[in-house]
């Protein structure tokens, strides 16, 4: 055999090799893909596109311990039930999808952004402390503009704010803070204004911190 048939015999063996080689690296490389899909699509909630309960939990955590002046806010939809019998379901859908488009754009792609379940919201976000009274104010009013249905009809909405700052508390336990801004929250229930959490809101003997009537909240935002 002549040196050039036995180089090109060489190379043709080469090349098999290199494309046999080949497909279990591409197939590898769809699976790896197809599987970070999955993975990313089962960390999000299916109707809203934000983060589930734990991948939240998860990110809101590396968020309070590598920032400073952050802030927990927990958002509870005002009347929805009356959403959705007086529009059907599609509507409290699109005002839950409407919600979670809003509470995006107002935290930053830098913020954790989930929904806990339901019509229960909270986000985990690094903002300055003299400014988040005028943040939460902007988020009040936000969350109460009218969603337009894709029929045209509009339906009118709020939600209920309550937000705490880990400088008020001392702390960066997300469960001390969520309780603390969920009992904030329903302090002000239906009053169409964000409530700030304190100290006292710690220490209250409720589940979720749903009780209202409490005294001693700061008050800020839109009127009812």
């Amino acid at each position: 055999m002549s040196s050039l048939l036995r180089v090109q015999g060489q190379i043709g063996q080469r090349t098999l090799l290199l494309t046999t080689a080949a497909v279990p690296l591409t197939g590898w490389a769809v699976h790896a893909v197809t599987l970070h899909r999955q993975l990313a699509a089962a960390r999000k909630d299916p109707l809203t596109g934000l983060l589930r309960r734990d991948a939240y939990t998860a990110r809101a955590r590396r968020l309070l311990a590598r920032r400073d002046d952050v802030a927990v806010v927990m958002v509870d939809q005002d009347h929805f039930k009356a959403v959705n019998d007086g529009f059907g379901h599609p509507a409290g859908d699109a005002v839950l999808t409407a919600t979670a488009a809003r509470l995006t754009a107002w935290a930053g792609p830098r913020a954790s952004v989930g929904r806990l379940g339901g019509d229960e919201f909270a986000v985990v976000v690094q903002v300055n402390a003299a400014s988040l009274e005028q943040r939460l104010a902007q988020l009040v009013l936000m969350l109460h503009t009218p969603v337009i249905l894709e029929d045209g009809r509009t339906v009118d909405v709020a939600a209920s704010v309550g937000a705490v700052s880990t400088g008020v508390l001392g702390t960066r336990d997300l469960a001390v803070l969520q309780r603390a801004a969920d009992a904030a929250l329903y302090d002000g229930k239906h009053s169409g204004r964000a409530h700030l959490a304190t100290l006292a809101h710690t220490t209250l003997p409720s589940v979720n911190g749903r009780r209202a009537g409490r005294p001693g909240t700061a008050v800020w935002g839109r009127a009812a």
